[in-house]
């Protein structure tokens, strides 16, 4: 099928209104919400340089350049999702930032670099070549929009938020898994205590403040640790007011095959949770992805990765925790993120606006975490609920789905077995938990046309027999 030139997201017929994912809010409302988003993906942003810097064995001044780079380049790849050009952007409100995916295979570019200074050159060389490649497959890996109908969407986007909700758990439990105070109760309780304003603010106000309630949440809860000695200001006090991402700070890109191939893998992962991201977020916001969408979001996706080496940073993919933000406050606003991407940006310029986040206790984000990334969850579960479940296909879809996208979460250890390349993709819930359900799809809803089920039971809009190339409606 011949590419066809991206429409406008903002085309509307005259004197119709715009679609709230193209509304620009008042500048207070716009700058609150853009920063609550940046509040909900800052710790996913600064894990993966900090976890790589310190393996790499990072001065603490290298590793604060590290961290600002990486949320410099956050921004930008934000920017390059939310108001996009030409063919690049989904033009949805999307935050960017640095996968976790690629965490494992960078550190092992580190262990086998036998010297140090080179596994950050070695890393950012495979990430532009993985970059480039995911650039140039962007338009044929989105025609697997067609395999996504609600009963893998709501299978998809259910195993987002389950898959993140570990993550708003291990927040709660306290900064250092290996400290003896992990998982106290002072944390704990720091965590619902956040929880439960959050619910409040939402259950007992309205308009504007219950919109922001998450953010607000993190400042009752950031001021309430302070007594307990959790809320550390040092970061503050510490840094600089201005500093800039110098381009090939840890010098220029090397390129070897072992690391290319590995970040490549990665960029597979990332591709295939950002179609379903998209997909999720599509149904959110009431603008549902199409093919021309998903190619041009992976367009960014790319892109962004390939342009963030040249600033020290990694590679790029759509975070997941930020839809479950929208779902929750319904601020459906492109510019509202592309707000929050400018404030990434200016904490990678300014490290002292960056480390006024880096402020908020995590078991305090851990506490916001359950209902941002449960919000997600509970969508998937809405999906479902028109995706048919009444026919025992569809219900085996399901069932099977989740349980193998469930199992890294349950199970970490299940595929140790493997090799550290096949890990990279089976360690991935959502990724595993997408390919069974749109294989299962597939085997019960489509192949054999009609011979080993009644056309009844397909609740696909493509019944059996019909032409895959249909796009189903959403």
């Amino acid at each position: 099928m011949a590419a066809q030139p991206a429409p406008r997201t903002d085309a509307r017929p005259t004197g119709q209104p715009k679609h709230p994912v193209d509304e620009k809010l008042p500048a207070l409302k716009m700058a609150t919400s853009g920063l609550q988003h940046v509040a909900a993906m800052y710790a996913g942003v600064v894990a993966p340089p900090l976890i790589v810097g310190a393996a790499v064995g990072l001065s603490a001044t290298e590793l604060t350049f590290l961290t600002g780079a990486c949320l410099f380049t956050a921004g930008l790849a934000t920017f390059l999702q939310t108001l996009g050009f030409w063919k690049i952007g989904a033009r949805l409100p999307f935050v960017n930032g640095v996968t976790f995916a690629g965490v494992a295979p960078m550190t092992a570019v580190v262990a086998s670099a036998k010297d140090k200074s080179d596994a950050l050159p070695i890393i950012f060389g495979a990430v532009i070549v993985a970059g480039v490649l995911g650039f140039v497959a962007a338009p044929f890996f989105s025609k697997a929009v067609r395999f996504f109908p609600p009963v893998v969407t709501g299978s998809v986007i259910t195993l987002i938020g389950v898959s993140l909700l570990p993550v708003a758990f291990g927040w709660a439990q306290g900064p250092d898994p290996a400290a003896h105070d992990y998982g106290s109760t002072t944390y704990l309780g720091l965590a619902a205590a956040t929880l439960v304003v959050v619910l409040l603010l939402r259950r007992f106000t309205r308009g504007f403040v219950k919109q922001i309630a998450v953010l607000l949440g993190l400042v009752i809860g950031t001021l309430v640790a302070i007594p307990f000695g959790v809320t550390d200001f040092g970061p503050v006090a510490d840094a600089d007011v201005v500093g800039f991402p110098t381009p090939f700070h840890f010098g220029a890109p090397q390129f070897q095959l072992a690391a290319i191939l590995s970040l490549c893998v990665v960029m597979v992962v990332s591709m295939t949770e950002s179609t379903a991201d998209m997909l999720a977020l599509g149904e959110i916001v009431e603008r549902p992805a199409d093919e021309k969408t998903i190619a041009a979001g992976l367009r960014a996706d790319t892109l962004g990765s390939a342009l963030s080496p040249l600033f020290n940073g990694f590679m790029c993919s759509a975070f997941a925790q930020n839809i479950g933000l929208v779902a929750m406050t319904r601020i459906r606003s492109r510019y509202v993120v592309a707000t929050g991407g400018g404030f990434l940006v200016l904490m990678g310029l300014c490290p002292m606006a960056a480390s006024l986040i880096a402020v908020v206790p995590r078991p305090v984000l851990g506490g916001a975490g359950v209902v941002l990334f449960g919000s997600v969850a509970a969508s998937g579960i809405q999906t479902l609920v028109r995706a048919g479940l009444e026919k025992d296909n569809n219900v085996l879809i399901v069932a099977v789905s989740l349980a193998v996208g469930i199992i890294p979460i349950t199970a970490p250890e299940f595929y140790h077995a493997f090799p550290e390349t096949a890990r990279i993709v089976l360690d991935s819930g959502i990724s595993t938990g997408c390919v069974t359900a749109v294989v299962l799809n597939l085997v019960f809803n489509h192949l054999g046309k009609g011979e080993c089920h009644d056309a009844g039971e397909v609740t696909h809009p493509m019944e059996a027999g019909e032409d895959l190339k249909a796009v189903p409606a959403h």
